[in-house]
């Protein structure tokens, strides 16, 4: 292999090492913020604090998934970049052309890849506010 193809292949495989850093700091975040604020509910004994810790789930989900799509889509250059001959190398960084399929920002929101982690953090508020609201904690007893 060449020494420009595996320049270029170097590029695009430091953008996608970045982008995978950034969906796992962006799920780092968002669990330490809805730990935060399971923490403070069970302190306070404060059922707001539980619907407050729904709010940041989607906006985390969101750029999640732009990352993921982002990261998808320049696996789909390097893979492209891979094959072509010594006289095909531009360095070209676009990487929109692979926003097809399942590298779409909606099909990568929707992925099992994502929804696996963010789905069940969700349905683990809904278990929580039900046992608070529903199973009497004995309080003043």
């Amino acid at each position: 292999m060449n020494e420009n193809k595996l320049k270029h292949l170097e590029f695009i495989q430091n953008v996608i090492t970045r982008m995978n850093a950034n969906s796992f700091m962006i799920k780092g975040w968002m669990a330490t913020l809805v730990s935060a604020l399971l923490a403070l509910a069970a302190k306070d004994a404060d059922l707001r604090f539980l619907i407050i810790a729904f709010f940041p789930i989607p906006f985390f989900w969101v750029l999640d998934a732009y990352y993921l799509s982002q990261e998808r889509q320049f696996r789909g250059l390097y893979n492209s970049v891979r094959v072509k001959a010594e006289k095909e190398i531009d360095f070209s960084m676009k990487a929109s052309e692979f926003a097809k399929g399942d590298n779409t920002w909606f099909n990568t929101f929707t992925s099992k890849t994502l929804a696996w982690f963010y789905l069940p953090i969700v349905a683990l508020l809904f278990l929580i506010i039900a046992f608070i609201k529903y199973v009497p904690l004995g309080k003043g007893a």
